[in-house]
């Protein structure tokens, strides 16, 4: 399974990476009638970064690629899908523009092309079109991000983490949150603003499950009620006709 491991330590906040991930995916200007996050992400930015509270080092933002992605979970039509490899792509012929990938994503990622007259869903797909591997990871000249097997990065980390413990927080972000993300993170300083506790270490899938499973008994359930008072509203209709047209006839 592929991955991507941030050091936050390394990061000098160039903006090469995202300049790279506009160049590698076409992007060009941000589109006149985008919606602005305070994240810096839009249809037309897929990887930002971001400034500690402290504002001490930046923080990339981009796709996690969940190990359970919540989005694929959401989506009615299978245009989100996990690959064998662990990227989570995109297929925009099989969208139909609910946005519950957005609603569903516990790291609010998706975004919709607002000003588009043919909108789609954009996110990062970790270069999938690319043999050499995401753009980003191309672009750092501070060794502050790669890309890899995940269980490799995951020993990378643990190592910088053993050498250096005076340095680095003894966390390996994104190796249990949210069951687990492909892309990791590492730093010389708490990153509890971009992984919040509440995220626990379950996937979304798994918590929703037990209520999307009983999800169509429930809708055949609806659609018997519904079809029965239907059929007792129109019963009850044909029965005043009938003894309306009684009573004229008399």
């Amino acid at each position: 399974m592929l991955g991507i491991l941030h050091d936050v330590s390394r990061c000098r906040g160039c903006l090469e990476c995202v300049d790279a991930c506009s160049e590698a995916n076409d992007l060009g200007p941000q589109p006149q009638g985008a919606r602005r996050s305070k994240d810096g992400l839009s249809s037309a930015r897929l990887t930002a970064l971001l400034p500690t509270k402290d504002g001490g080092r930046t923080v990339r933002r981009q796709c996690l690629h969940c190990l359970e992605p919540a989005c694929v979970s959401a989506c009615l039509v299978g245009a989100l899908e996990r690959t064998p490899e662990g990227r989570v792509i995109y297929d925009e012929s099989r969208c139909i523009g609910c946005r519950y990938c957005m609603i569903a994503c516990p790291f609010e990622i998706p975004r919709y092309e607002w000003g588009s007259k043919t909108p789609s869903m954009r996110k990062c797909e970790m270069c999938v079109s690319r043999p050499e591997g995401p753009a980003c990871v191309s672009a750092c000249a501070h060794d502050a991000t790669e890309f890899g097997l995940r269980e490799d990065l995951l020993r990378i980390a643990r190592r910088r983490i053993a050498r250096h413990p005076d340095r680095y927080v003894d966390r390996i972000y994104g190796e249990h949150e949210a069951g687990g993300t492909a892309v990791l993170y590492i730093s010389d300083v708490p990153l509890d603003e971009f992984w919040p506790a509440e995220l626990g270490n379950q996937s979304i899938p798994d918590l929703t499950w037990p209520l999307m499973s009983k999800t169509p008994a429930m809708a055949v359930g609806a659609a018997s009620v519904v079809t029965g008072i239907s059929w007792i509203v129109s019963h009850r209709m044909k029965l005043q006709a009938e003894r309306a047209s009684e009573e004229e006839g008399r």
